[in-house]
């Protein structure tokens, strides 16, 4: 009797453990909305390199800006150290001063108008579409005035602007265009991809571990333009050169500062891991493709949100991937938000318009300039996608979902 006793007790504490194990795991369990792919590879290169004898301003980073000039077939390519720092040198060399202005979204992270106002310049906000989070071309035209020197696109969540009307506007006003495509590598537009500047004067990248690839941090200035290309080398390292020199040479050591540049330079050991994630970038956005068109399917006329359109000029890399909540609920967003939080799903929001940061509101932008960007807001929520989301993951993201959204049936 008492072994039978000791038995039932087992079964029972046993099964107990098993109950416990499932809550655990339910509570542990978290997926966010963007991450980092790093695989051994990645790992044994990037120790290499500190084990070599440059650990910054070596070949490691001639070799990455090769590479990805290749990819994207622009000619020139120079690399900083974050994609907020390749705004700046792009804006500066462009020669964006004091009383110019440039035109861009307010559905971006606030990099993208900070950056001009690192040199005096006034970012301008054109509203947006609905249906994609993208800068309305049709609307650009009515924000240009005699101030206006640039046009900056941002290709939302990896979904191509439509560059060739954009940059038939530019060319009517002269004025130029430069793409943040923070969002956007492996991206295509027309048939090319982003990055080779066809319809643009320079394009810029990220690669923050939530991007495409990462460097840790890091970002590039791309170009076509040899002029930009020379300048923007000086710029993310002092503005000092050793070429077009002033004044006589003193000897091989002799350089000289032509601008007030920065320190933004990258450093071998970043630019090491860039090489190695780029020869997977393809397989990267192959996957965050078959995500987003298994997402797409799932989704699909769902009573709760709207999901994102493809520019179908374009290939989207789906950097991010949006849904849109339908009217009758985006008065419960908050509460959502929290909720899909509590159930392991690691949800953001892209992005708070830009001219709503008390920053800006101090600095003169009222609430209202841009009507469709802030309805935007009001509905958009990011949901988990990276290249290393399992079918399992996908399964548990769209489980998570219906269970939290259908309490508001």
């Amino acid at each position: 009797m008492d072994i039978f006793n000791r038995f039932k007790n087992f079964l029972v504490l046993k099964k107990l453990i098993k109950g416990l194990n499932r809550q655990i795991g339910d509570v542990i369990k978290f997926l966010p909305y963007g991450k980092q792919s790093i695989d051994e590879e990645d790992i044994k290169r990037v120790v290499e390199t500190l084990k070599s004898d440059f650990i910054t301003q070596g070949s490691k980073i001639n070799e990455f800006e090769d590479k990805l000039a290749k990819y994207t077939n622009a000619k020139y390519v120079v690399t900083f150290n974050s994609g907020t720092s390749a705004l700046h040198g792009a804006y500066f060399v462009y020669g964006l001063s004091r009383e110019d202005e440039l035109i861009t979204s307010p559905n971006t992270f606030v990099a993208t108008s900070n950056a001009a106002l690192y040199l005096d310049v006034k970012p301008k906000f054109s509203d947006v579409e609905l249906k994609t989070g993208n800068i309305n071309v049709s609307k650009v035209k009515s924000e240009i005035n005699e101030k206006t020197k640039l046009i900056v696109p941002v290709h939302y969540g990896g979904n191509p602007v439509d560059l060739k009307p954009l940059h038939e506007i530019a060319e009517e006003n002269d004025i130029k265009v430069v793409e943040d495509a923070a969002h956007a590598i492996g991206a295509e537009y027309d048939n090319k991809r982003i990055g080779s500047c066809r319809y643009s004067e320079m394009t810029i990248f990220s690669f923050h571990p939530v991007k495409h690839i990462t460097t840790g941090e890091g970002g590039a200035v791309l170009t076509n333009n040899e002029e930009y290309y020379e300048k923007l080398l000086a710029f993310r390292s002092h503005g000092v050169t050793k070429e077009n020199l002033r004044n006589e040479s003193h000897g091989d050591w002799y350089y000289e500062m032509h601008d007030l540049g920065f320190n933004y330079r990258i450093t071998d050991i970043q630019t090491t891991l860039g090489i190695s994630q780029l020869n997977k970038l393809d397989d990267f956005v192959k996957r965050r493709r078959g995500i987003a068109k298994t997402y797409d399917e799932i989704f699909e006329n769902n009573p709760f949100f709207d999901t994102i359109l493809e520019n179908e000029n374009g290939r989207s890399s789906y950097h991010l991937y949006p849904i849109l909540l339908k009217d009758e609920y985006k008065n419960k967003k908050r509460e959502m938000f929290s909720k899909l939080r509590e159930e392991g799903l690691g949800v953001q929001v892209h992005y708070i318009p830009v001219y709503l940061q008390p920053y800006y509101h101090d600095l003169g932008y009222k609430k209202g300039i841009c009507p469709c960007s802030e309805e935007f807001y009001k509905k958009e929520i990011s949901i988990p996608m990276y290249p290393s989301l399992s079918d399992e993951d996908v399964e548990y993201v769209r489980e998570k979902i219906f269970k939290v959204f259908s309490q508001y049936r």
